[in-house]
């Protein structure tokens, strides 16, 4: 049969797992306080989609009202506008929620880095 191994490498390895463990947890902490878990690639495309809605909303709602008024340029062009403006809008307000969202995850990680040494 197997031999029992000894107390001191069952200690090495209670020490190692200890240590994955610790390092675990502290990948994750700094995970959760960089944000929701958006990268910067999906916070940008999250952006990106955002100016792409509000512009095609108000191209629609616009072309829906030349239609119906019987007035094709006039609504397009300025609910083209608005609707440009308003994806411009919901981009920094999506801009400033990310960068509060960083400046309160800098002291979280400086914190860390301090109690590692």
């Amino acid at each position: 049969m197997t031999e029992d191994p000894g107390p001191g490498r069952l200690d090495a390895l209670e020490k190692r797992i200890e240590a994955a463990r610790t390092a675990k947890g502290k990948r994750t902490r700094a995970a959760s306080a960089s944000g929701p878990g958006f990268s910067q690639g999906e916070a940008a495309w999250r952006m990106v989609i955002e100016l792409v809605t509000g512009m095609l909303l108000g191209l629609g709602i616009g072309y829906g009202l030349d239609v119906l008024f019987g007035t094709l340029p006039i609504f397009l062009m300025v609910f083209a506008l608005v609707g440009f403006a308003a994806g411009i809008r919901t981009m920094m307000g999506t801009a400033k929620q990310l960068a509060k969202g960083q400046a309160g995850a800098e002291p979280a990680r400086d914190e860390g880095d301090e109690r590692g040494k």
